[in-house]
């Protein structure tokens, strides 16, 4: 078992409180690793600051969810099993039901729809499109809105349709650009809605219930809480169809298999034994000399070691007994009082929707895992809800009884504890086993976005081979060209190299200049005279250097140098050299043309020659 990470949970807790996702039942190892993975992407060092991170940025939360929530789905998932369900399943369904009966079929975990318009197909195959229009209500539900918004569209790309049947394809589907829209008048019957599978009630009278590969994602305490909702949610002989990462070999008593290797199993009818003392006509006493009947089954009543409460039909606290009032305050003295304004009605436990509910389906009920404070000390309850009728069939009234379970919930806790280590080694077991089946599902995705990558290849392949012809002659003459460009770069280098070396040998110095006198050249003459080096010009405003020439004085010759005229000129000047003299510079300025074909220049040369340096 995974130690508690108390910073991990408060995390998820702020999941549930501000999104109401509830996350807590999930299994930590494979949870962690999820949003382990996420805060590694935003540089988040620890559950404290990805929660942070999480408060300053909302969108974090729908890349948090799509990561957790692996959404892998696609149309008749597992063709084997929905073959079975096609030929076996669903028309064993359809033949025990009246003809002019309601079909309703749940769902869970949808996704993006796949599955859900699955489920329709399937069905109007195997009743008829007119049948299935007017019979049939497939409630589709996830904790996703956004994946849920996207099974509204039912709209499908070719990819995801590669596994529908083209017959199916064509009766079923309608093609809209390069996506295939589901038939609008059968969509109608497809209802999608959020439903928390922890949280929220299930949705009754189901007479299928699909949940493929969802519920693997949970621990077993809360696999066991869902499977009996599913187990409430099914009609009398319901269907029960799971994914084939899914058991169901501890819940014997909920589910029997039909096909245990597709995973399709039966909803088996669950007797709930009648503990403690249940208030009916009492059967005709075969000897009359018996007396004091009354005094007897009263007393009875009051001594019984569970503590029991009898209700008439419209709520009066009716019958009390002695371990009621230890346990509770309740007594002989709230006889006839409504059982609403005792403080046992809503606490420990909300009774009063459990009791409507026995009342409405004559039924008993157990609510369970009760905590109950007395004296300081915690009680755990399991209370009983039973339903009281007479001969006639007609409700007396409801009786509930509160066991005292905190001795058994110690030994049980004493026996975890003793079986910690065996329980240890198999929960790592079982987590690394539904981790590869997770990974597995991952890599299916995966592969399935590869056939369609391969696809596109493929397609781009035979492209690529129409235009190899072209580009291999292409590549010959661009190989020429290549050569022609190698020879004429080496005599460019050779020319450069040249240049450099003619700029160097002069005596005077020389800078080249573009349109707006930025210094684009400076030779070796030039750095002597002037002190700068050619990297500390190149790129600078030739009128902007700290030198000692009187640019007010050249300025003039500049401008007509890179004007569109592109005079020539030139003009002795008094300067300063870098050594501080006082030196005569000649300075001759010429216009920098590309070509002959562009008569305005691109800049100047300037030359500087001094009579001294």
């Amino acid at each position: 078992m995974h130690p508690i990470d108390p910073e991990f949970e408060a995390l998820l807790l702020y999941l549930k409180e501000s999104r109401g996702f509830d996350f807590t039942g999930y299994k930590r190892s494979s949870l962690m690793r999820r949003v382990n993975r996420r805060m590694s992407q935003v540089d988040a060092q620890s559950y404290p600051d990805y929660l942070d991170f999480l408060q300053v940025h909302p969108d974090e939360f729908t890349a948090l969810f799509n990561t957790i929530l692996i959404n892998v789905t696609a149309f008749f998932r597992d063709t084997d099993a929905w073959e079975f369900v096609s030929k076996e399943v669903l028309p064993d369904l359809l033949a025990g039901k009246p003809e002019d009966a309601p079909i309703r079929v749940w769902c869970a975990g949808c996704a993006s729809g796949e599955e859900a318009y699955t489920l329709a197909m399937a069905l109007a195959e195997a009743m008829g499109i007119e049948a299935f229009r007017e019979r049939v209500k497939i409630y589709a539900t996830d904790v996703d809105e956004e994946q849920l918004a996207e099974a509204r569209q039912a709209a499908y790309g070719e990819r995801e349709m590669q596994s529908v049947p083209p017959e199916l394809i064509a009766k079923y589907f309608e093609p809209a650009g390069n996506r295939f829209v589901f038939r609008k008048d059968l969509r109608r019957c497809v209802i999608f809605g959020r439903n928390d599978l922890v949280q929220d009630a299930p949705i009754s009278r189901i007479d299928m219930l699909t949940c493929r590969n969802t519920l693997m994602y949970f621990n077993a305490e809360t696999q066991a809480k869902i499977l009996a909702r599913f187990h409430f949610a099914l009609s009398e002989g319901g269907m029960l169809f799971l994914g084939k990462a899914e058991m169901l070999l501890s819940h014997g008593t909920l589910f029997t298999p039909l096909d245990l290797k597709r995973r399709v199993f039966r909803r088996a009818p669950r007797a709930m034994p009648l503990a403690g003392a249940v208030f009916t006509e009492p059967a005709p006493i075969a000897n009359s000399s018996v007396l004091g009947l009354d005094e007897l089954r009263n007393e009875a009543f009051a001594a019984s070691p569970v503590a029991q409460l009898g209700l008439t039909s419209d709520g009066l606290v009716a019958l009390t007994n002695r371990r009621l009032d230890k346990l509770f305050r309740v007594s002989s003295r709230d006889i006839g009082r409504p059982f609403r304004d005792l403080e046992l009605s809503y606490r420990p436990v909300e009774l009063r929707r459990y009791i409507e509910q026995a009342q409405i389906e004559r039924r008993t009920l157990r609510v369970t895992d009760v905590d109950f404070h007395r004296d300081g000390e915690l009680v755990n309850l399991e209370v009983q809800v039973t339903p009281l009728t007479g001969l006639d069939g007609s409700l007396l009234g409801v009786n509930l009884i509160f066991h005292d379970v905190t001795a058994a919930k110690r030994l049980q806790d004493d026996l975890e504890l003793a079986n910690q280590q065996l329980e240890a080694a198999y929960e790592e077991l079982q987590s690394t086993n539904e981790e590869l089946e997770t990974t597995n599902e991952e890599l299916q995705s995966t592969v399935e976005e590869l056939e369609t990558t391969n696809e596109e290849l493929q397609s781009t392949n035979e492209e690529l081979e129409t235009m190899n012809e072209e580009l291999q002659s292409t590549n010959d003459e661009l190989q020429n060209i290549n050569d022609q460009l190698r020879v004429s770069t080496a005599r460019l280098d050779e020319a450069n190299a040249f240049l450099e070396t003619v700029l160097t040998s002069l005596r005077a110095g020389v800078a080249v200049v573009d349109q707006d006198l930025r210094v684009r050249m400076w030779n070796k003459r030039a750095e002597d005279l002037w002190g700068l080096r050619s990297h500390e010009v190149v790129g600078q405003h030739l009128l902007n250097l700290d030198v000692g020439l009187p640019f007010e004085q050249l300025r003039p010759l500049l401008r007509n140098a890179v004007s569109e005229r592109g005079e020539n000129g030139e003009v002795t000047v008094d300067a300063i050299n870098r050594r501080g003299r006082s030196i005569v510079v000649r300075v001759a300025c010429a216009p920098l043309h590309s070509t002959d074909q562009e008569p305005e220049p691109e800049g100047a040369i300037v030359v500087m020659e001094a009579d001294d340096v």
